[in-house]
């Protein structure tokens, strides 16, 4: 019994262990759970103190053990491809779920006012944001997608150089052992982390929550579940030959973490370790394509906007035409594209998509309220898509590089 709680091979078993004992702690003493939960921010803080390290290592080192600039372009095609077409069709998924359902015809809640201040991103300003002015003040702030655009072209500027930058490379494997040496210190404490935060959400948002909104939290999770069997579940099993129960027994792992933290990045190394250990993706791939789809593949941020748009619009009795719900898509995946992998980030982007639809915001107060019982399926999704591609993309550079040799034959 003690080797099964002390082993590194038994971490997981560990982690549902803290995740099943806080339900029933946040049931049973809801108020100590309350007052506990500073013991999972401190968890959350040690993890993002590790993130743009482990982002910086992770993309660098895929990059520069990729092997040509050919490969790596090609591979970075891939992965926006993948991402998009993931995502136009978990919104399509989300749009036709919400329609059948059309929760905002059969909810009466009384609107209340949304607080936080709504922001309206240009396309100017996001690509401003995108490139950064000052590298460490990017890190500093810990903004992800400036610190991937950075950290590729360092590495690409590693790969054109060559040999005389071979000194270079071989300090970034190493530094990149270390840090993940520190993570494995990190992810030790999951099992408490997982524990505390998830007492936390049931003491805070119990059984009552479910019934005021219950509907949209139901739509919301059934369109997650149903996309997740056609967008990643079926094509990872047709295409690379991984039967769905060996898919859903490595993946859970991830699930136990993005459920109780409800934050992609938080969940970024656990994603990682599982697609190299578990699904055997190889490590260069996986330490591109993992982080790259954290910041910029949000399938469960396509059902989170499309959901949305259809539950205000219904509400408020005002029709979305067949223009306006492509137009619907084409906005959620640049804001998408900005949303910070943490958790409740979806709120205030929520409001900015409803503004730049010019749809009315008020509703974003009660759903601000049950937020986290659906970033717990939105969030479970966008790292779900981020693995399931990464497998498809591993998947397509095995099969070239056997056609390859099989050519050369």
């Amino acid at each position: 019994m003690n080797n099964l709680l002390t082993s590194k091979k038994h971490l997981f078993t560990r982690i549902a262990i803290g995740f099943a004992l806080g339900i029933v702690m946040g049931l049973i003493l809801p108020e100590i759970s309350i007052q506990t939960k500073f013991i999972g921010d401190i968890y959350l803080n040690l993890i993002q103190m590790m993130i743009i390290p482990v982002i910086f290592v992770a993309v660098a080192g895929g990059i520069i053990n990729i092997g040509s600039a050919q490969d790596l372009g090609r591979i970075g095609l891939k992965s926006v491809l993948v991402f998009a077409v993931m995502f136009v069709a978990t919104a399509a998924i989300g749009l036709i779920t919400s329609y059948l359902v059309r929760p905002g015809n059969r909810i009466t809640v009384d609107p209340v006012g949304f607080e936080e201040e709504v922001t309206t991103p240009s396309v100017q300003e996001f690509f401003m944001n995108v490139v950064p002015d000052n590298i460490f003040q990017a890190v500093s702030d810990g903004a992800i997608l400036p610190t991937i655009i950075f950290t590729l072209l360092f590495s690409v500027a590693i790969v054109a150089v060559g040999k005389e930058a071979e000194p270079v490379k071989i300090f970034l494997n190493s530094l990149s052992k270390v840090i993940f040496k520190i993570l494995d210190f990190v992810m030790e404490l999951t099992p408490i982390g997982v524990l505390s935060l998830m007492a936390f959400a049931i003491a805070e948002y119990g059984a009552g929550i479910f019934s005021a909104l219950g509907l949209y939290i139901i739509t919301a999770w059934s369109a997650c579940i149903i996309a997740f069997i056609i967008v990643m579940l079926l094509p990872v099993w047709l295409y690379t030959g991984l039967p769905p129960n060996e898919f859903i027994k490595g993946i859970y792992k991830v699930w136990l973490v993005s459920l109780s933290t409800t934050s992609s990045a938080v969940t970024l190394p656990t994603n990682m370790r599982v697609n190299i250990n578990d699904f055997k993706a190889p490590a260069s791939i996986t330490n591109f394509v993992v982080p790259l789809g954290t910041t910029i593949n949000m399938a469960g941020g396509a059902i989170s906007f499309s959901l949305l748009a259809v539950f205000v619009s219904d509400f408020y009795q005002i029709p979305l035409s067949v223009a306006e719900i492509i137009y619907l898509v084409a906005i959620a995946t640049i804001l998408n594209m900005a949303a910070p992998g943490i958790p409740g980030g979806g709120i205030v982007l929520g409001a900015s998509f409803l503004t730049l639809l010019g749809l009315p915001i008020e509703l974003m107060g009660p759903i601000a309220a049950i937020y986290r019982l659906l970033d717990m399926a939105y969030t479970t999704m966008n790292v779900t898509g981020d693995a399931a591609a990464n497998l498809l993309i591993s998947k397509s550079e095995e099969k070239r590089t056997h056609k390859r040799t099989l050519i050369e034959e």
